[in-house]
C-alpha cells in the first residue's frame, strides 16, 4: 500500500517508529496491520489507561481481522453438565405458575385425604407432622438448586456484557479509523480537483492569450 494513502495519524505514527519511510513509499499490509495494532494501543493506552485483557483482545482481533460477535448463550450451554442441565430445568419450574398451581393442588389432596376421607386412619393425621417434614426439605433442596442455576445465569450475562464490550469497543474504533480515513481521502480528492482546475484555467489563458496574438 503507498504510504501517502495512509490516514495521517497512523502514517506519523509509522514516521515516528521507523524515521526512514517515505510517503511515496510502499507499506506491506502485514507491517501495516502490526503498526496499526501499536497505534491504537497507544491511543487506549492514553484515553482509558493501563489495558485489560479485554482491550487487548480487540486490539488483536484489529490486526486479525477477527469477528468478535459470537452467540454466548450457545456456547455456554454447550459446557453445561447434565447435573447443571438439570438444576436449570428444576429451577426454571419451580419458578413457574405451573409449580405454583400443581403444589397447591397436591396441599389440598393431602389435607382433604387426612382431615376428612381418613380421619379417624389418617397416616398423616392433623396438624400433618409428614407434610410439614415434606416441605421443609422440599425448601431445604430447591434453595440451593435455584442459587446454582442463578449463579450460571451470572456467570452468562458476566460473558455476554465482556463480549457486548469488546464489539462496541471494536466498532468504536473501526468508525473512527472510517472517519479520518473518509477525511483524508476526501481532502486528496479535492487537492487534485483544486490541481486540475488550476491546469484548466492555465490552459485557458494560454489559449486567450495566443488568439490574441
Amino acid at each position: 500500500m503507498v504510504a501517502e494513502l495512509v490516514r495521517p495519524s497512523l502514517l506519523e505514527f509509522i514516521k515516528k517508529e521507523r524515521p526512514g519511510v517515505d510517503s511515496k513509499g510502499f507499506i506491506c499490509f502485514d507491517d501495516l496491520g502490526e503498526f496499526r495494532k501499536n497505534y491504537v494501543k497507544e491511543v487506549l493506552q492514553e484515553e482509558i489507561g493501563e489495558l485489560s485483557a479485554l482491550d487487548k483482545e480487540v486490539i488483536e482481533s484489529l490486526e486479525q481481522h477477527e469477528i468478535l460477535s459470537s452467540d454466548i448463550s450457545k456456547q455456554f450451554e454447550k459446557k453445561l453438565t447434565f447435573g447443571e442441565r438439570l438444576s436449570d430445568h428444576i429451577a426454571e419450574f419451580g419458578g413457574s405458575w405451573k409449580f405454583l398451581i400443581t403444589f397447591g393442588a397436591v396441599l389440598l389432596i393431602w389435607i382433604a385425604i387426612n382431615g376428612v376421607l381418613l380421619v379417624t386412619h389418617a397416616f398423616d393425621p392433623y396438624p400433618f407432622i409428614l407434610l410439614n417434614l415434606i416441605l421443609y426439605c422440599l425448601a431445604a433442596v430447591q434453595a440451593p438448586i435455584i442459587m446454582m442455576s442463578q449463579n450460571r445465569a451470572e456467570a452468562r450475562d458476566r460473558l455476554r456484557a465482556e463480549n457486548d464490550y469488546k464489539v462496541n469497543l471494536k466498532t468504536e474504533l473501526e468508525i473512527r479509523h472510517l472517519h479520518e480515513k473518509i477525511d483524508h481521502l476526501l481532502r486528496r480528492q479535492y487537492n487534485r480537483l483544486f490541481e486540475i482546475q488550476q491546469i484548466q484555467i492555465e490552459l485557458l489563458e494560454e489559449l486567450g492569450r495566443k488568439r490574441k496574438s
